[in-house]
């Protein structure tokens, strides 16, 4: 048995944003998302002001909704995209190709077209044969080659491996961006999504600065930006320091290795700017136990794996939950509704529940804002994508 049957609301939220949130959920069909666009306004203003010598390219991927993108084109942001599906909403909303960057390592030459075709002249790439291609169907474009960093393995939700390539290739590759008429313009690197280790960014600068100092002095080539992609973390179960610490370790890291002359500094928030901006409400489906003497309950509720928390994957994101019920609690495995035994959320780390949760009750996924809806199937088991609320 535990106390600490709930997440607590002030570690997440303030008092009158959760009233705001609740308020407008009562009453509405679970399961569904509502982010308060308030909060991404006073996050992206943090994240200006903590650095203020970078620009921001917002990662679509993390929650491409029209509300959202539409706040953040006013705000002056630029984007970092993903395909040309992405590509579509955001110039549907006004924004021209000097504002955009296809982020994407891996993408189709005729997609670099059309990237190319709407104005866009900025292009990520790691591999050779991706570099030919962007040569072919963007000539003469700024490109940046992202890198592997060890960083990742401290991240919770990680992304090496699959892209970025090693120090050595990276410079080949922006040796052959100059031979093949493009503009070899910077390096970008991504330490992994939701990366609590701030020494993570410091290592990945050390890589960058050996790959600006070697091609100056060895091919003459001058690079000019460096784009530090994502990564920093959101608030979830595992605490972790405040936007501000990162920022100011971050740029002591960044004048360590290129002095106070810095080049063109990219980020890439996503998680970071939108997570803490939602909750998901779902309703518990059923609770039972597998055996008379077993420990722990197995709560059931509409929403699982396949309509938005696919990051509970391995348990990599421990999302807070609350609910109304207040107690005694006892851990408990967190399951979805859908057929498939996969669609476990938690069961190695245990969840502290109330013991008086019922069915009906209703449980409220904290910092979801990111990730969800994108993640969301389209129709597993018949049941339709997540719902989503802007207020």
């Amino acid at each position: 048995m535990t106390e600490s049957a709930n997440a607590n609301i002030a570690d997440y939220y303030d008092a009158e944003t959760f009233k705001r949130i609740k308020t407008f959920a009562d009453g509405k069909e679970t399961p569904f998302v509502v982010i308060d666009t308030a909060t991404i306004d006073r996050q992206y203003n943090e994240l200006v002001e903590g650095f203020p010598y970078a620009k921001v390219y917002y990662a679509v991927k993390a929650n491409p909704a029209q509300q959202v993108l539409t706040m953040l084109r006013d705000k002056g942001a630029s984007f970092d995209i993903a395909s040309v599906y992405e590509l579509e909403k955001v110039l549907a909303l006004g924004v021209t190709g000097d504002r955009i960057s296809y982020g994407n390592t891996i993408k189709k030459s005729k997609d670099i077209r059309t990237f190319y075709e709407k104005g866009v002249r900025m292009f990520a790439t790691d591999s050779e044969a991706d570099l030919r291609n962007i040569a072919k169907a963007a000539p003469g474009s700024k490109v940046y080659v992202r890198i592997l960093t060890e960083g990742t393995l401290t991240a919770d939700w990680p992304l090496s491996r699959k892209f970025g390539c090693q120090t050595d290739m990276a410079m080949d590759l922006l040796i052959l961006a100059r031979d093949l008429g493009l503009v070899p313009y910077g390096v970008s690197f991504h330490v992994g999504s939701q990366q609590r280790e701030i020494g993570a960014w410091d290592a990945a600068l050390s890589k960058v600065k050996v790959i600006f100092e070697r091609l100056r002095e060895e091919d003459g080539i001058e690079l000019k930006m460096i784009n530090m992609g994502g990564g920093f973390p959101a608030n979830y179960i595992t605490r972790t320091n405040e936007l501000k610490v990162y920022a100011e370790e971050i740029a002591r890291f960044l004048h360590e290795d290129f002095g106070a002359d810095l080049p063109e500094i990219i980020i890439e928030p996503g998680r970071s700017l939108i997570s803490n901006a939602g909750v998901l409400v779902s309703e518990v489906v059923l609770i039972s136990r597998k055996s008379r003497t077993a420990l722990h309950r197995w709560v059931f509720t509409d929403v699982g794996k396949f309509s938005g928390l696919i990051e509970t994957l391995d348990e990599a994101i421990k999302f807070p939950i609350w609910t109304d019920k207040v107690g005694e609690g006892e851990d408990c495995v967190i399951a979805g509704p859908t057929c498939d035994s996969a669609d476990i959320m938690y069961e190695h780390h245990k969840y502290p529940l109330p013991l008086n949760l019922a069915i009906g009750d209703r449980m409220y996924w904290l910092s979801t804002g990111a990730y969800t809806t994108t993640y969301s199937a389209v129709e597993f088991n018949g049941f339709p994508p997540l719902k989503d609320y802007y207020i």
